[in-house]
């Protein structure tokens, strides 16, 4: 206890001698407290800020490839397709794709629609319109019989785009036509010279018309110009099914093309080089630059770039000695007695006057079409 006290008195001696200063103390209920925790998180969160935006932008480039694309697209199948018995080999052919597909009524009848899913939550660095490409995409398959009805329609009787069959002008939806079986269909028809009643229209009698190959070619150009609307002709099922298939797995990659187009450059990172010498304000980094840039002509290897580094580190002082000559002979022939540097024992080495020509001309020539590789 004596130790104790005598501590004490210690202490307080050293405090009558000099004066400490006055000091404040804040505690976790004053008003200032929870003001400095607020900045310091302030300042922690804008230090994460491009940590977390380029993590952002990785996991959407993630959720746009084309194989995760694929897992949320979902392709809707009218119930009446399946009334066919070629329908398995489209079903099993879905099945083995790796997307989802729903059998619902779809209008028209007899037809394929695509579906994206959105993640949950949808990155905000993807334009929405990119999540909805694909969307407005419609397959109609069509009997042997109503398609060639349309043909008729549209050869002999109507005009413009404005009444071209299976089009609705409502309809946003982009169509395709897809027709099994046509060829067959014609030639099995052929004894009958390939009759058809005309469709009853007001003021129009009823007449028999042959359509063949010749007209439906001319249909098809039809289709083509006034609607920008294509026609498959498939001879089965699994020809369909394989047109199906390619179809979403092109749908699938679509995202992802229209995110990488979406960028202004999309090789390019901001303020940041994806690959190279980064050169800052104070000239550090100019030198690898410079010999890169030496690199890119043909044939030049990395002892070579770096003779002419050595000899002259920035393109500046190069153009200042390229100035410094009396001739163009001399300049192209500035750079070709440089020594390079070459393992021991081999026979030495320089530049040479055709790289030597090749430099100056890309540092002095106005000509844009100029070549300079000769070999080339």
């Amino acid at each position: 206890m004596a130790k104790v006290g005598s501590g004490r008195v210690r202490r307080s001696c050293r405090g009558r001698g000099q004066r400490r200063p006055t000091t404040w103390e804040i505690s976790d209920s004053d008003t200032e407290g929870p003001v400095g925790a607020e900045a310091d998180s302030e300042a922690a969160g804008r230090a994460r800020d491009p940590a977390e935006k380029r993590r952002a932008a990785a996991e959407a480039l993630r959720l746009l490839r084309p194989k995760q694309a694929l897992r949320r697209l979902a392709v809707l199948v009218d119930p009446a397709i399946l009334e066919d018995a070629g329908a398995d080999i489209l079903m099993e052919a879905l099945g083995s794709l790796g997307c989802e597909y729903h059998i619902e009524p779809q209008r028209p009848a007899r037809s394929l629609r695509w579906s994206r899913v959105k993640p949950e939550p949808c990155p905000c660095s993807v334009p929405p319109e990119v999540w909805a490409a694909g969307e407005q995409e419609l397959l109609l398959l069509l009997e042997p019989e109503e398609f060639l009805q349309g043909v008729f329609q549209l050869t002999q009787i109507c005009g413009p785009a404005c009444s071209v069959p299976w089009i609705s002008p409502e309809s946003p939806t982009c169509l395709h036509l897809a027709v099994i079986g046509l060829d067959a269909y014609l030639w099995s028809h052929q004894p009958q010279a390939q009759e058809m009643q005309q469709p009853e229209c007001p003021g129009v009698a009823r007449a028999q018309v042959a359509v063949g190959w010749p007209e439906v070619e001319e249909a098809l150009v039809l289709l083509q110009l006034w609607a920008n609307l294509d026609v498959l002709l498939v001879a089965s099922w699994q020809e369909l099914s394989q047109h199906v298939c390619a179809f979403t797995k092109a749908l699938a990659q679509r995202p992802f093309k229209q995110f990488q187009e979406s960028g202004t450059f999309s090789f390019c990172t901001a303020g940041r080089w994806v690959a190279g010498e980064r050169v800052t304000r104070d000239g550090t980094g100019l030198r690898g630059a410079w010999w890169r840039q030496i690199r890119q002509f043909n044939r030049v290897s990395p002892a070579v770039a770096d003779a002419v580094v050595t000899a002259f580190p920035s393109p500046r002082l190069l153009q200042q000695a390229y100035s410094a000559c009396g001739t163009d002979q001399e300049r192209l022939a500035l750079l070709a007695d440089l020594p390079v540097k070459v393992e021991e024992g081999a026979r030495p080495r320089r530049v040479g006057p055709d790289l030597s020509r090749r430099i100056c001309l890309f540092l002095t020539s106005t000509n844009p079409d100029l070549l300079l590789d000769l070999r080339s």
